[in-house]
């Protein structure tokens, strides 16, 4: 039996992984991914409350929801809670991010 239809799979499986895990963390996950700029419009903005949390971590998550105003999908974010509390629901300005993570908020005035 030739060898060769097997080793010919094993590569193609070694690459096909390889693509996977480079665009998995280049686009997904936001590892090494461009960071973008958009002018955008808040939604909302949501807190949650975390129940396992360590002594001295943060008990709560912070959340932003926008949506470019040039049209496009709504997006979610994970901030900090500076700004949590800086951002209301209407605001309009630049966010700046980088695949899944958020980078910074311009606020448009």
């Amino acid at each position: 039996m030739p060898v060769t239809p097997f080793l010919i799979l094993l590569v193609l499986l070694v690459v096909a992984v390889a693509s996977f895990t480079y665009i998995y963390r280049r686009h997904l996950s936001g590892n090494a991914a461009i960071e973008k700029t958009i002018e955008v419009l808040i939604l909302d903005k949501q807190s949650v409350a975390l129940d396992n949390t360590q002594s001295g971590g943060d008990s709560e998550e912070y959340w932003l929801y926008v949506q470019p105003v040039t049209g496009g999908p709504k997006r979610d974010f994970q901030i900090g809670p500076h700004y949590f509390h800086a951002l209301n629901a209407g605001d309009a300005g630049i966010l700046t991010y980088r695949g899944r993570r958020f980078l910074h908020f311009a606020l448009k005035r």
